[in-house]
């Protein structure tokens, strides 16, 4: 199984939940303006646009005036892990997109107190999501905020603790979750990414990876993978640009350069404080 595991790896470096510097940020409660609502959307846009500070605030503010909605910490918990990646230049599409890069990356090195406040909101986000679940089975914020806690902890791991195997269960959780998400509520489009990322990652993997995966209850179909992320991208609440991103670099490792320069460019106007997508866009230029 490791040797699966550093197969899939090798071949596709993407993961859920969510692309994106900043060091840990004391909670502030931010005031409510026309410009600046308390919504977890402004949240995750200031996110996408790289203003981690403002969207902690934003997240922050959230889990003050609804202390029981386990999407708070969670989404605060991803603004942690996004601004790690920023800093660490993880989402770099060359990467991604190079399969000998990917394999010979190394080991990267956290700012250990990001990690216990990630790792802290998820445990949080959780608590809260049990808590909910027990009085009311069928609460879709709470499956949804434990799927996203899932999908986080095996980006971490992945991209920058390269545990590979240990990545690959929190990936299947994930998927999982979002499937019995999707059983009750089947327009939680944002639910749809955790099960179009693990089709897509492993069914980009060989023949003989995916044989293996499968008999580990894994989900390879990468066609499906690719129409999962489309249906987050077009109607997702919280993950659309991260849906995005991801089927921007799914058409870079197909060679489809004009699609990735279609989603880039929208993605680039959209977040103009985010200069990621305009670097991608400049490797494109003929």
């Amino acid at each position: 199984m490791k040797w699966v595991s550093e197969q899939y790896f090798r071949g596709v470096g993407l993961s859920l939940a969510l692309a994106s510097s900043l060091l840990l940020v004391r909670p502030v409660c931010a005031a409510a303006t026309l410009d600046n609502p308390v919504t977890l959307e402004n949240g995750y846009r200031q996110m996408y646009n790289l203003d981690f500070q403002s969207a902690h605030r934003t997240f922050e503010t959230w889990k003050q005036l609804h202390p029981e909605d386990p999407l708070g910490p969670v989404s605060n918990a991803a603004a942690y892990l996004f601004a790690e990646f920023d800093r660490l230049h993880v989402l770099e599409s060359e990467l991604f997109v190079n399969n000998e890069k990917f394999e010979k990356r190394q080991r990267l090195m956290p700012d250990p107190a990001i990690r216990r406040v990630f790792e802290s909101e998820l445990q949080r986000s959780e608590q809260m999501a049990n808590q909910v679940l027990s009085r009311s089975p069928q609460a879709v914020n709470a499956q949804f905020a434990k799927m996203l806690a899932n999908g986080l902890r095996g980006d971490y791991l992945a991209l920058i603790d390269k545990r590979n195997l240990a990545a690959l269960n929190f990936m299947k959780g994930s998927r999982s979750l979002a499937e019995q998400l999707l059983a009750q509520d089947p327009s939680f489009y944002d639910a749809y990414l955790a099960i179009g990322a693990e089709n897509y990652l492993l069914g980009s993997s060989s023949a003989p990876v995916r044989w293996f995966l499968r008999l580990g209850g894994a989900q390879t179909n990468k066609q499906d993978g690719i129409a999962k992320l489309r249906l987050t991208a077009e109607k997702g609440r919280y993950l659309a640009p991260f849906a995005r991103l991801l089927l921007a670099v799914a058409a870079l490792r197909d060679q489809n350069r004009e699609q990735a320069r279609t989603l880039l460019a929208g993605l680039a106007q959209e977040f103009p404080g985010n200069p990621l997508y305009k670097k991608e866009l400049a490797r494109l230029q003929p």
